[in-house]
């Protein structure tokens, strides 16, 4: 039973995903084509529930295996094949028993433990960082797996661009080198750093050059937005001011997650036969500000004092062009170019700063108000 129709967390049933049909149809052609995709957009605009929402459909759910691998969290190698491993044990484990015995049988390089629930009656599989002795084997064994299967398998890494910062430098060359000769596991490589992507999938230097087709989410249209978020509110007996969808919209510059976000909480605030109207919206922006101040106090007490002024002059600037000019140093008290320079290299590496078009931005809309806010703007 739905009680609020602008979900926010897990997968989203069909009928409350917005929008995204050319993307949906588009990235099931290329992969169902055989096709291995680089899917690029800034953080939280909807890559890994688009990957879910196309792993939901036809053919994908009834004729594939699919898995989702995030490895934004991963710091090696080895902690890059122990995620892998666990999550193809988790989705084998609900859809083929007999492929879960040729998977757990293959892992011939660790010594993981496999077993089964006394109280559930499924399959376990007992496996710590530190059982994954030889991660280069233990790969190679997980690959030979899905490549044996029964079905077709596709792959999809999440922030695959985590690997450019493993100690090992080999990682992308091994990687290259098991899946180019795979024929029925095919891949998606999406990611959140375009510029580490880009450099990763189109520079001639890189294993992966021109091995991948490329798709790119942009914002969803404001007007299927309107349609969206309309008709939900009347399902559950509730309307909404137009003027207060285009306000969120442009509020949050079309960031999938946080307009969801702010839907749901405006909704929440909304009661059955009543009408949510724009007064209501800047005390729902305060409390989205307020959930994330901890962790943002924190994260910014970490960074150097020369990036966060850095990073503080782009949130005033909103799109912040010739940021190495003397009059953008100047406007903002900066040191230098030199020190500029460097300042936005560290902090596009941690994702706090995007390019595009020759501007830089914040990607994430809430941490650019927070810094506005406790600026003072």
């Amino acid at each position: 039973m739905i009680r609020n129709p602008f979900i926010i967390t897990g997968e989203i049933p069909a009928p409350y995903f917005c929008d995204r049909e050319e993307e949906t149809k588009r990235l099931i052609r290329m992969l169902t084509s055989g096709e291995n995709v680089c899917l690029m957009s800034p953080r939280r605009m909807g890559k890994s529930k688009l990957v879910q929402h196309c792993y939901a459909q036809e053919p994908f759910n009834s004729d594939y295996y699919c898995f989702y691998i995030d490895i934004y969290h991963t710091s090696s190698l080895k902690e890059f094949i122990y995620t892998f491993g666990r999550q193809v044990f988790n989705i084998l484990k609900t859809k083929s028993q007999q492929m879960l015995v040729k998977f757990t049988q293959g892992l011939r390089s660790i010594s993981a433990k496999f077993g089964f629930d006394s109280l559930t009656g499924l399959p376990t599989f007992n496996l710590s960082l530190g059982d994954v002795k030889n991660p280069e084997f233990t790969l190679e064994e997980i690959f030979t797996c899905l490549e044996n299967a029964d079905k077709p398998c596709i792959i999809c890494f999440d922030e695959f661009q985590q690997i450019a910062n493993y100690p090992e430098k080999n990682v992308e060359a091994l990687l290259r080198s098991h899946i180019q000769h795979l024929r029925n596991t095919n891949f998606i490589f999406s990611g959140s750093s375009r510029h580490l992507l880009t450099e990763m999938f189109h520079s001639y230097a890189h294993p992966f050059f021109n091995s991948t087709s490329s798709l790119s989410l942009k914002a969803i249209d404001l007007e299927a937005y309107i349609k969206f978020v309309t008709y939900w509110f009347h399902e559950f007996s509730r309307e909404i001011d137009p003027l207060l969808i285009t306000q969120v919209y442009q509020l949050m510059e079309g960031n999938t997650f946080y307009i969801q976000k702010a839907f749901h909480e405006l909704f929440e605030n909304t009661e059955k036969n009543e009408t949510c109207k724009i007064e209501m919206l800047p005390s729902v922006i305060v409390g989205m500000i307020e959930e994330e101040s901890d962790s943002y106090r924190q994260f910014l007490s970490m960074i150097p004092a020369r990036q966060k002024e850095v990073l503080f002059a782009i949130a005033n600037e909103g799109r912040a062009e010739k940021v190495m000019s003397v009059q953008f140093i100047r406007k903002h008290s900066l040191t230098s170019t030199s020190s500029v320079q460097n300042a936005l290299q560290k902090l596009m590496e941690l994702d706090l700063v995007g390019l595009d078009d020759r501007a830089y931005y914040i990607p994430d809309i809430l941490l650019k108000m927070y810094i506005n806010k406790i600026a003072g703007k």
